[in-house]
């Protein structure tokens, strides 16, 4: 229970934080992982951070026992939709439902009692009688969960009532995980304390010690083996590194042998979380190219060129078809957001006469922020076009991005250095946004040339305005 205790600590640490201290940390840790510094921990606490940014906050799991109760499914819980099948894993979202039904239709009495137990046991700082308890409860309700399933399997009508007292959308799928990993509780906790708390990168110099930890009797057999995967993959610097496994199994890159292994699930795993990141890439794109893309691009990239270089696709599959239609998925969202960056730099740099310019008015700083964000965004899309079929329409945006900055600072000088009084201010917010986009497209060097240029224009308006 000691992992899950940390997690829990380290959202409430994050949560703590002042909004511009997660927004430094957050950009921090891009800046670390794009680097490619080593990171532990670093996905987990992006992840969020980005939900804090886009200011979405986790349903609160009523009281210490529920808690407690869920805590041993800590490693196999993934932050997504509750229908996206993650194979090996259960969805948070539907914590929530599932103790509600525990709470209202399974066990009423007994929830009530015991979690007036737990909360004295926490009032008088006694967390080792908590866990007992906790424990005790999870023993009961393991036996009456067993019992629901079975009914429901045995008859349509139970089925369809028990799935409505759930709620979730693959309700009966989300018990049957939450009871096999509860029951296997022990194992799987053993299992975890044999793996290396971090794996940087899974290669030769180890892929043979963790495949042989992932096969111990220790790992819990066939029933639990899509789960200490996954248990495995959380390990992982790179989790798309899992497929290694399969490739080592069936000794060779042929998607159709890997796909005679056991291990043939780990590339159902990675597809899985694959498309778990680019659901996490579309909230991030919604809420206005957060600071998180540049990570989420980055882990899509590697993960995508990984499977194509590890395994061999060449041959028709489902996996083939599935890591086509991810990638076209990503290519498909990030087409809008290329596109429409040309026509909004010109939209705010576009020389204006001076009947269009407001007495004393200035460009809107929200604005130009966002197209600046928008720039790095897409020169962040320039790195990883290749393996996300953005080449050619990068490229071009890129083009016609500087074929239209070079002259068009030329011009936003000039305007300047002729500018009246009442023109004056929007005119040199032009010029100092041309400056900051200038920065992103060119460079320092040439942004640095354009101050010196806006300064001499300055200067010369105002030895004009004297004379």
């Amino acid at each position: 229970m000691a992992d899950g205790r940390l997690v829990e600590r380290l959202r409430q640490f994050l949560s703590e934080l002042s909004p511009g201290a997660r927004a430094l940390l957050m950009t921090e840790l891009e800046r670390g992982l794009l680097r490619g510094e080593e990171m532990p921990g670093a996905e987990i606490v992006l992840q969020e951070l980005r939900r804090s940014a886009r200011g979405h906050t986790r349903p609160k799991r009523p009281g210490s026992l529920s808690r407690l109760f869920f805590q041993p499914l800590e490693p196999v819980l993934v932050d997504d939709t509750a229908t996206h099948h993650h194979p090996g894993r259960i969805a948070r979202v539907v914590l929530q439902p599932v103790w509600e039904w525990i709470c209202r239709d399974l066990m009423p009495g007994e929830v009530t009692a015991v979690n007036d137990q737990v909360a004295a046991a926490f009032d008088d700082d006694d967390a080792a009688r908590a866990e007992a308890l906790a424990k005790a409860f999870q023993e009961r309700a393991i036996v009456r969960i067993e019992e629901a399933i079975a009914a429901a399997r045995s008859d349509e009508k139970v089925r369809r009532r028990l799935a409505g007292q759930i709620g979730t959308p693959r309700a009966l799928d989300d018990i049957a995980a939450i009871l096999t990993v509860l029951k296997a509780r022990q194992t799987l906790a053993a299992f975890a304390a044999h793996l290396p708390n971090h794996i940087k990168s899974l290669d030769d110099t180890n892929i043979d010690a963790v495949k042989a930890i992932i096969e111990s009797p220790a790992a819990g057999g066939p029933a639990l083996f899509v789960y200490v995967l996954v248990m495995t993959m959380g390990k992982l610097g790179a989790p798309w590194q899992l497929i290694r496994l399969a490739r080592r199994a069936a000794g060779t890159d042929s998607a159709t042998r890997i796909a005679e292994t056991p291990y043939a699930i780990t590339v159902d795993i990675v597809l899985a979380e694959i498309q778990r990141l680019i659901n996490e890439l579309k909230a991030e794109l919604r809420s206005g190219r957060g600071l998180g893309v540049s990570a989420l691009l980055k882990s899509i990239h590697d993960a995508a060129r990984g499977m194509r270089s590890e395994i061999n696709f060449s041959h028709e599959s489902a996996w083939a078809r599935g890591l086509a239609a991810l990638r076209t998925q990503v290519s498909d969202l990030l087409k809008g957001e290329i596109e429409t960056l040309p026509g909004r730099v010109r939209r705010l740099l576009r020389p204006r006469p001076i009947k269009e310019i407001a007495p004393n008015s200035a460009l809107d700083e929200t604005d130009v922020r966002e197209t600046e964000l928008q720039i790095e965004f897409v020169n962040t899309c320039r790195a990883y076009a290749g393996e996300l079929a953005l080449s050619e329409l990068t490229t071009r945006t890129w083009s016609d991005l500087e074929h239209y900055l070079d002259p068009a600072t030329s011009a936003l000088v000039e305007n300047l250095r002729v500018a009246g009084d009442t023109d004056r201010p929007f005119r040199q917010s032009q010029l100092d946004a041309a400056v900051r986009f200038c920065r992103k497209v060119f460079g320092d060097d040439y942004a640095t040339l354009l101050l010196k240029a806006r300064d001499v224009a300055v200067s010369a308006e105002r030895r004009a305005a004297k004379s």
